[in-house]
């Protein structure tokens, strides 16, 4: 929603735009901070946020022996993700910091960089904790948790018929 759509003379149908902007400055104003506002937005577009309100992608996936969790951890190591399953959720939490300084002939180049996750899953009954794996390979971290016998064997596949 923008400003004008709160502004009964700035609707469609109400005369020439133009002459509305001459005849009233608080068009004008209007007009003016919209302009500011979408520049201000278009610059960030093309800038990619790795994790929009503290949140990694992840993909769950649950097959007939296990559930594997894929969580996109780009920047980090190893080092830096700490991963804790228990009986019905698994956590992830992480933290990156990277910082560059490059000093050459003519210029000076400071840069850092800096995001923290947290992120807990909820996992289906059946998950085997005991039994989970972690590993982590170009900036993707990958959890498999077995399916429990018991829940192997209450997995029925159903033939779905046209009809």
């Amino acid at each position: 929603m923008q400003i004008k759509d709160l502004i009964p003379w700035a609707h469609k149908g109400h005369g020439d735009e133009t002459n509305v902007s001459e005849a009233n400055p608080i068009f004008s104003l209007q007009q003016d901070m919209n302009r500011v506002f979408d520049s201000f937005r278009h610059r960030f577009e093309e800038f990619h946020w790795p994790w929009s309100s503290g949140e990694a992608k992840s993909d769950v996936v649950e097959t007939d022996r296990a559930i594997e969790v894929s969580i996109e951890l780009p920047g980090m190591e190893m080092k830096d993700i700490e991963v804790t399953v228990s009986d019905d959720a698994i956590t992830v939490k992480g933290e990156k910091k990277v910082e560059r300084q490059e000093e050459k002939k003519g210029y000076y180049l400071s840069e850092r960089s800096y995001g923290v996750i947290y992120r807990t899953l909820p996992l289906p009954p059946g998950a085997d904790a005991e039994k989970a794996e972690a590993s982590f390979k170009n900036g993707v971290l990958t959890i498999r948790l077995p399916q429990t016998a018991e829940a192997q064997a209450k997995n029925k596949r159903l033939e779905v018929k046209e009809g």
